[in-house]
């Protein structure tokens, strides 16, 4: 969905992980618009490159709460694969929730996760992606 997007409004997409993601192959169709890269499997490498490569005015998507903040406060807009934004004012209590949940996991404790991925969620990325989207192409 992102590649449609981005290659309709002439956007640049990159994709910074450790690993091919399933699904993103850069054709000659989006090639102009569309880049992976491969990065160093050291720990943070991917997230690290994603900020290196990253300028104020740029959209991110990412579910990863700390990348998202890094990101949040070098200037970007950032959403989860949900469309939700995360946003100055929301990042640090989302990032202390997520934080708070992982230290519970870590002792043992069980606790509830995200709900599955459905049609309602696919829709509300794609509305965030196109009102988003359509934002970054009239910042260019």
């Amino acid at each position: 969905m992102l590649l449609r997007f981005s290659a309709r409004l002439g956007i640049k997409s990159i994709f910074a992980a450790n690993r091919p993601i399933p699904g993103i192959e850069v054709s000659p169709e989006n090639g102009k618009t569309a880049l992976m890269e491969i990065c160093p499997k050291s720990e943070g490498a991917a997230d690290n490159r994603i900020v290196e490569l990253a300028m104020p005015g740029d959209l991110a998507v990412t579910r990863d709460l700390p990348l998202a903040e890094r990101l949040v406060d070098a200037g970007l807009t950032v959403m989860d694969d949900r469309g939700r934004l995360f946003t100055k004012e929301n990042i640090r209590e989302l990032r202390s929730l997520r934080d708070f949940t992982v230290g519970l996991a870590q002792n043992g404790l069980d606790f509830e996760r995200t709900a599955s991925y459905g049609k309602k969620d696919v829709s509300a990325l794609a509305n965030s992606l196109d009102r988003e989207l359509s934002k970054v192409k009239g910042r260019r």
